[in-house]
């Protein structure tokens, strides 16, 4: 699942392809709501940590795949 995180005052939002299920995902974006830091790890393997004060917004979804053509 496609996960951008907002962080507040950094232009920048960070984008990963956070392993685990969508409930796991979820889970984990609202325990970071209630207070707690966002933990998910990536495709990858690598982790990334963002403590909930800092954060600014969270889009769960798939990404979007790119199209090819004129009638794009």
């Amino acid at each position: 699942m496609e996960v951008k995180i907002g962080v507040q005052n950094v232009a920048r939002e960070i984008v990963i392809d956070a392993s685990g299920s969508d409930s796991e995902i979820e889970a984990a974006v609202e325990a970071a709501l209630k207070g707690e830091s966002l933990d998910l790890r990536d495709e990858k393997g690598r982790r990334v940590i963002v403590p909930a004060g800092a954060l600014g917004y969270i889009d769960l979804g798939e990404p979007s795949r790119g199209r090819v053509g004129f009638g794009a």
